[in-house]
């Protein structure tokens, strides 16, 4: 009789996996890319100009709002290389569904820290260009059109990155559902 040995051959990934370690590494160097050009323009936004006389001085520093929309972008842009990282890590080691629900919790976070960041951004920079009538906000835009155009590139950049976040949360989520239990 011929005996049989059962060899403990790990599989080799298949390539749906292969494809979707590439797509997220892809999608966290576009999230790296415009969180950090995002973060560069905000940090040097600023414009002064002479209105009437009186010398204004527009910067991101003046405003709560947008330190806080620039640090979220810095937030951003570190955990988007640090994810770069582990997603070359895991990829390497081997497909764990595991690894992708701790992957999906970072996606998750992350996103919901830049979309907080873009949306109290987008709010003050409204207001900026239309202003409050009812509480006699004028808008400012009309007199440092250069800042705000450089604020509005920056917030424009990390919607994007908000963009690529979402896609990755997506596609961990659905990763992570093979867990098995």
């Amino acid at each position: 009789m011929e005996s049989f040995s059962v060899k403990n051959l790990q599989s080799p990934p298949r390539k749906s996996d292969t494809c979707l370690l590439g797509t997220q590494i892809f999608l966290r160097i576009l999230a790296t890319a415009f969180t950090l050009a995002s973060t560069l323009i905000i940090l040097t936004s600023k414009q002064t100009v002479t209105v009437f006389g009186l010398e204004m001085d527009a910067r991101y520093s003046y405003s709560p709002t947008f330190k806080f929309f620039a640090l979220a972008n810095i937030i951003g842009c570190a955990f988007s290389v640090l994810s770069l990282f582990l997603a070359f890590v895991l990829g390497h080691k081997g497909f764990d569904p595991k690894h992708y629900f701790y992957i999906f919790l970072h996606d998750l976070i992350v996103m919901a820290v830049m979309l907080a960041g873009c949306a109290a951004a987008t709010a003050i920079g409204y207001v900026g260009k239309h202003g409050e009538i009812h509480s006699g906000w004028m808008p400012i835009c009309d007199h440092v059109s250069k800042f705000c155009h450089k604020v509005t590139n920056s917030v424009m950049l990390s919607y994007f990155a908000v963009i690529c976040y979402l896609v990755l949360t997506i596609i961990s989520a659905n990763q992570s559902r093979r867990i098995q239990v």
